[in-house]
Parts: structure tokens; sequence; C-alpha cells
């Protein structure tokens, strides 16, 4: 089923994009860290309501959103250029022996194939050091099946890198967020039964 939602957010949270009698916005953490986080969002994903990268902003103060690819409006670059930013993905060069850690990251969010063609045609993803994550566990919980064995929803991505950066303490908020997303989106599916009044 498409995860598309109305133009109008009819019947639809205007946070958090799902159905009014499954919203989410007072089950969102606020999740503070040290780090910076910078989602490069393709257009394609803006009004979907399985799109995570909405959820994470929600959840972190020191997280922004920035379009890419919609027709007409050029990327601008130049966001990318701060010292100490990384690249969450796994193909990114590794960061040299001894760096310290990431000040600002920044993370792709789209489908699996949108995902590596922005880290192709971004000249400045590709300087940029990167931090990859280990797979995430086969029977893992998914709203869309990556075609990747490392593929997982930017909010899990998200949440990886932060424990892998700031201790699992701080992520387990955004773990928790994204299994009851994924409860929620499932339920608006008609795939998972649930009563959230």
């Amino acid at each position: 089923m498409r995860s598309r939602t109305p133009e109008d957010l009819a019947g639809r949270c205007p946070r958090c994009y799902l159905p009014t009698a499954l919203c989410l916005c007072e089950h969102v953490p606020r999740v503070v860290t040290r780090t910076e986080l910078l989602i490069i969002r393709h257009n394609k994903e803006a009004e979907k309501s399985s799109n995570t990268a909405r959820m994470a902003a929600l959840a972190l103060p020191r997280c922004r959103i920035i379009p890419y690819g919609a027709p007409g409006k050029p990327f601008d670059a130049s966001q990318l250029e701060a010292p100490d930013t990384w690249l969450l993905f796994p193909d990114a060069q590794p960061p040299e022996p001894g760096a310290p850690p990431p000040q600002r990251l920044v993370v792709l969010d789209g489908s699996w194939g949108q995902a590596r063609r922005m880290a192709q045609r971004l000249p400045e993803l590709r300087r940029l050091p990167g931090l990859r994550l280990p797979p995430p566990p086969p029977d893992s919980r998914r709203l869309r099946r990556p075609p990747h064995p490392d593929g997982m929803s930017t909010l899990e991505a998200m949440a990886g890198a932060i424990g892998h950066l700031e201790g699992e303490e701080v992520a387990r908020p955004l773990y928790d967020l994204h299994e009851l997303m994924i409860d929620r989106v499932l339920t608006s599916r008609g795939r998972l039964g649930g009563n959230w009044d």
C-alpha cells in the first residue's frame, strides 16, 4: 500500500502525517544530542507517512531537514562545508585513524536507490569522512523491505549513529519511537490491530 498522504492532510496530523486517531506527537521524546544532524531528504519522501526522517526531526532539537531533488530547486551544497562533518552511509570513506568524533552528521533520506544516487551526484558528500554502522539483525521489524543487508530506516540509522557516538542510553528513546511508529503505520494500513485512544 502506498504511504503518500493526501495533499490537504485530510484526517491526518499535520506534524507526524499519521491518521489523527494514531497520531504519535504526544509520544515523541525530546532527545538532546551533542552531535548536530543534517538530513538530506529526497523530495519524493517528503509526503510519505512512512518517512521516518520527519519523526527524527520532531524528536531531535539539533536536527534539520534539507530537501533534495525538487524540480526547479537546486541543492545548496554549501550547507555541507562545516568543519568536523561526517556522512552516515555504508559506502562513505572511513575517517582518519584517531579522528575525533564528528560535530555534525549528514544523513541521506530516501529509498536505497535514491540515497545512493544522492551520494554519487553530490561531490561534497564524497569528500566527507564516513560513519558506517553494522548491519541490523535480520529479524528487525521493517516498514519497507531494504534491498541491501545494511539497509535501515533513517530514524533507525540515526539511532544507531547516536548510540555509537554518544551512548545507547541517549539513543534508546529513538529506537523506542521507531518501534512505535512501525506499530502505528502498520495499524493505519490495516496490518496490525490496536486501540490507541
